[in-house]
């Protein structure tokens, strides 16, 4: 039945269901607006057209009144998009072009580019790889018009990780990027040093990349780079229905690493490679060497203070079983328990949920049963202790279950590390870089059970602890009764900065000191090797204190030695940056200056930081896994809570231990006369991250003897080893005080 009605100013001519559009018809609004196609219910409904009176028309599937299913929008600008729609929003797979002639290819999520998908820009550069909320992130492979190439990963826009970048001659840089800037050691292969991979994927998906060539040839003196390659931003536009397929395609290759794409070196002695090393993309140093034998080696600088496993295979943690097993075990146990215990509505914890007899077990078969999936590595029996307890525990380090999951459980998989230390345990950590996993003894399990309910009421109680946040406890044992215990901590260095020196401070001086032999970048120092007092906003030196305070107060409630305030430094002097390659002349000589916290006497900005009001609106409100507590006030800004301002880089929201700007005075000898010496200072600004770690060491028997023998044989007040309250004064007094 065909029927015109007139409605407030509108028209529609068409079959309709009693009084309501059904069927096919065409209704004009009194704005002009037209849309001719399909109705069900007073609705547009199936396929159709709409023209607004903008110019701007879309010609697909419709459901329930809203552009829904595959479509085409035609803009007035010239920009259209053809593809996936849900509810009037870009969302599936599409193409998009651009006003300026930009084409998208790939996928959408919410109307912004996300996941895999291939951009090519007017001026001829193209990217190929994977994207989130509209920029560049993940694997990807950047093209520039020149031939210019780079392949590795990318973090909001910018390279960030590691990569490779191939020049228009052949040359070649292996190493890693930190917000676009090259940051850390790398490998600089000239042109015909080593085989070009484009025979495989590099030549097969034809990828490559701008850079200049200065960049290359910048041996002497300082050169900065450009960082961040220019995106554009998401507007309603249209293309094809069949996609590129070297977009889909692509992700087939996101789990390979790049030094896949390496290829052999060639066989003339006489090429040399250049090695070197960039700090915020400033270069500080260059070693040529020659290339007879020599093949480029992956070192990327770790957030985290350890050292990636060098062994012929992968550890045999114990009766030749693989570490490689453990760690997908821990995924599997981690992935099971976390999915088990979220959809659980949330509640208080009772006196039950703790304990060594709360806990979820379940065994996973290699072949799989109903409840666990088949996998590859060996049959295995997985426990959770306090599960409900440390789900809490995440809800209240603001940490989402799923990110969480995709972090430790994800396809890019966990990275293997070796300890610095003496406590002989294995790190895992995750590759995102957020979280540590690290195997326990048992007697530091039983500590920790019996520490939790009064640290769940501790991190309750104070928002800002800087005590290690814990996330899970798990056991893995295996058929032949070996057991394995881990705990899940969040990474204190997990920042978009680089952390150029770290150091493990307990407030003792024997043996408290790093041999210059073992220094290399990367290398965690220790009390004696510490050379700088750093001088702090007023405000943000006792509301760091109070809280040290708090924690060392509570950690000798529970009888706790041996723990450490672990300490990142960045710095922000690219002037002085060259010293910070080569060790304090200080080191091995007990420190009787101003402690390393001391307060400023005047309260100084730094210069080359800048501390302004907080503004929630140009920050990144959302803590990361080392933090969750409110943003500090500063005296120097009128007792107002404050951001840091990185000039050129970013602005980061100051949180206890996250953030903390500083300046850090080395103290130096300048001989004036040949028998006068001047002491002078250098001053560094600094950026400061720290927290209390290894918080499992419980002063028991064992150590009261340890204690007694050690101190016969030196003074009582230089060794480690203590007393819970005389470890807690001393650990206090040193950074206070000196």
């Amino acid at each position: 039945m065909s029927l015109e009605i007139f409605l407030k100013g509108d028209v529609y001519y068409g079959n309709v269901k009693g009084m309501i559009p059904h069927g096919k018809g065409k209704y004009t609004w009194s704005d002009g607006t037209v849309y001719e196609g399909s109705w069900k219910k007073g609705k547009m409904t199936g396929g159709g057209k709409i023209t607004w009176t903008s110019g701007t028309t879309y010609e697909g599937e419709f459901c329930g009144g809203y552009l829904d299913g595959f479509g085409t929008l035609t803009n007035p600008d010239g920009s259209t998009y053809i593809g996936s729609w849900r509810m009037n929003i870009q969302h599936g797979l599409g193409r998009k072009q651009y006003s300026n002639s930009d084409v998208y290819d790939g996928s959408w999520k919410e109307g912004v580019r996300e996941g895999s998908g291939k951009y090519g820009w007017c001026n001829g550069d193209m990217y190929i790889g994977n994207w989130k909320g509209g920029l560049m992130c993940g694997r990807g492979v950047m093209k520039w018009l020149n031939s210019d190439l780079f392949d590795g990963y990318w973090l909001n826009g910018y390279r960030h990780g590691s990569g490779v970048y191939r020049f228009a001659d052949g040359s070649y840089y292996f190493g890693t990027w930190t917000k676009g800037l090259k940051d850390g050691r790398g490998m600089f292969y000239p042109g015909g040093s080593i085989r070009c991979p484009s025979s495989k994927r590099l030549g097969k998906k034809k990828r490559s990349i701008n850079r200049s060539l200065s960049d290359k040839i910048s041996i002497n003196g300082f050169f900065k780079e450009l960082g961040r390659i220019s995106s554009k931003r998401i507007s309603t536009g249209g293309s094809v229905r069949e996609f590129n397929t070297d977009i889909l395609s692509y992700t087939s290759d996101e789990g390979e690493s790049v030094d896949d794409d390496v290829g052999e070196s060639v066989d003339d002695k006489s090429i040399v490679v250049c090695e070197r090393e960039y700090i915020q993309g400033v270069l500080i140093s260059e070693r040529i060497k020659n290339n007879a034998g020599v093949l480029y080696k992956k070192e990327e600088q770790r957030k985290f203070h350890m050292k990636e496993v060098e062994r012929k295979s992968s550890l045999d943690i114990f009766e030749g079983y693989k570490s490689s097993y453990l760690m997908l075990n821990l995924q599997l146990g981690i992935r099971y328990t976390v999915g088990k215990i979220t959809p659980v509505p949330m509640r208080e914890v009772r006196y039950s949920d703790f304990g060594e007899q709360s806990r979820i077990r379940m065994y996973f078969p290699r072949k799989g049963s109903q409840l666990t999936p088949p996998h590859s590595s060996i049959d295995f029996y997985w426990k959770d202790y306090c599960s409900m307890v440390f789900r809490n525990l995440r809800e209240m380090f603001k940490l989402d279950a799923a990110d969480y999951m995709m972090s430790i459980c994800g396809d890019d998989g966990l990275r293997e590390l070796s300890s610095q230390g003496k406590s002989g345990s294995l790190f895992y950590l995750s590759h995102d870089d957020r979280f540590v996993i690290k195997t326990l003894k048992k007697s530091e399990l039983k500590v920790l059970l019996n520490m939790l309910p009064s640290y769940y009421k501790h991190v309750h109680a104070h928002d800002n602890t800087l005590i290690t946040k814990f996330y899970g406890l798990h056991q893995i044992t295996l058929r032949v009764g070996k057991k394995v215990q881990f705990v899940v901590m969040g990474n204190m260095f997990y920042t978009e900065l680089q952390i150029h020196q770290r150091y493990d401070l307990k407030g003792s001086y024997h043996g408290r000191n790093t041999n210059k032999d073992d220094i290399e970048v990367g290398t965690t120092l220790k009390d004696l090797d510490l050379s700088y007092d750093f001088h702090m906003d007023k405000s943000l030196r006792d509301a760091l204190f109070k809280q040290i305070k708090l924690d060392c107060i509570f950690l000798g409630s529970q009888r706790i030695i041996d723990y450490s305030l672990l300490l990142g430094l960045h710095f922000r002097a690219p002037e002085h940056l060259k010293s910070l390659l080569e060790p304090p002349d200080v080191f091995h000589k007990p420190q009787k200056t101003p402690g390393p916290l001391s307060p400023l006497d005047h309260s100084i900005p730094p210069k080359g930081l800048l501390l302004v009001t907080h503004e929630p609106s140009s920050v990144n409100t959302e803590p990361g896994p080392h933090s969750r507590g409110s943003t500090l006030r500063a005296f120097s800004v009128g007792d107002k809570e404050v951001d840091l301002l990185l000039p050129g880089t970013a602005r980061l929201r100051v949180q206890l231990g996250v953030n903390m700007p500083a300046h850090a005075n080395h103290k130096v000898s300048h001989d004036i006369s040949g028998s006068t010496e001047v002491e002078l200072y250098e001053v560094y600004d600094v950026v400061l991250y720290l927290g209390i770690i290894d918080i499992l060491q419980e002063y028991n028997t064992r150590k009261k003897i340890e204690y007694a023998y050690k101190s016969t044989r030196h003074d009582p007040m230089s060794i480690s080893v203590a007393d819970p309250k005389f470890y807690s004064k001393r650990f206090f007094n040193f950074l206070e005080k000196g």
